[in-house]
């Protein structure tokens, strides 16, 4: 695992860096004390896990954690700072863990293991599909490309439903709401339905769809799943499950709901 630690303040940096030599999981570990330097060196390389602090001049954590996300949207962020103040804040872009200074080496040994073996499984699936948080799907640690939202946006519905068959009917009636299911919209549905199976064979992942006779499932046995891990109890994927579960869709919010309920049940 690759780690790059950024934080304006050089002791800090020097000590967030001796912490990761000492972990087996972090083969090679960078430090910078400013965010351009940070970005600069990822644009030609790839971390499996940032660790930032937050309140940084030019640019500060969350700004820079959010770019990583772009440019590399599977890279962990653990964020290290000395305002608990910002949490709310630094949950938009969805880290592995928020901790404060003055941290013990347990707790920061803890959390880079933690986010260390969440990158580990998601990207030795070859294909992941990520509901914590937004919505996306990974094919060996890439996000695939979708001409239209509404293509994945179906697909999301399906994987909600877990491999349960979906009916053209139901899937509209959830991801359209209140329009009316008229011969125009079915025209439409099979527009975006057409363009997700071409959109899934263009990335050789066809087989993580089926369809037979109007009815759409996903098969469950061809990827790893976040969501699926946290259903069967996985600890590292509780852990993980911060309060969003596909954040982009409305019709999400009661699977959201009855996650965020396990959870703290579990605890």
């Amino acid at each position: 695992m690759k780690a790059i630690c950024v934080d304006d303040e050089p002791l800090a940096v020097e000590y967030t860096l001796g912490q990761c030599a000492l972990l087996p999981e972090i083969e090679e570990a960078k430090g910078y004390t400013d965010a351009l330097s940070a970005l600069e060196w990822l644009r030609d390389h790839s971390a499996d896990i940032a660790i930032l602090d937050i309140n940084m001049p030019e640019i500060d954590g969350i700004t820079l954690a959010a770019r990583i996300k772009q440019a590399h949207p599977e890279t962990a962020i653990l964020f290290l700072t000395a305002y608990k103040e910002y949490a709310y804040d630094a949950y938009s872009v969805h880290p592995s863990g928020y901790l404060l200074k003055p941290v013990s080496q347990e707790r920061l040994a803890e959390e880079i293991r933690y986010a260390c073996k969440k990158t580990r499984r998601a990207s030795h699936a070859h294909v992941f599909i990520r509901t914590f948080g937004t919505f996306d799907v990974l094919v060996d640690g890439r996000p695939i490309g979708f001409r239209l939202s509404k293509a994945k946006e179906i697909l999301a519905y399906l994987v909600d439903k877990q491999g349960s068959g979906v009916t053209r009917a139901e899937l509209f009636a959830a991801v359209w709401e209140d329009r009316p299911y008229d011969r125009s919209m079915q025209k439409q549905l099979d527009t975006y339905i057409r363009s997700l199976r071409e959109t899934l064979r263009e990335y050789g992942i066809s087989e993580i769809m089926e369809m037979d006779k109007g009815v759409l499932r996903v098969n469950t046995d061809t990827f790893a799943c976040d969501a699926y891990l946290f259903y069967s109890g996985d600890s590292s994927a509780v852990n993980a499950y911060r309060g969003e579960y596909m954040s982009s869709y409305s019709w999400a919010s009661m699977t959201e709901a009855l996650m965020f309920w396990r959870k703290a049940n579990k605890n």
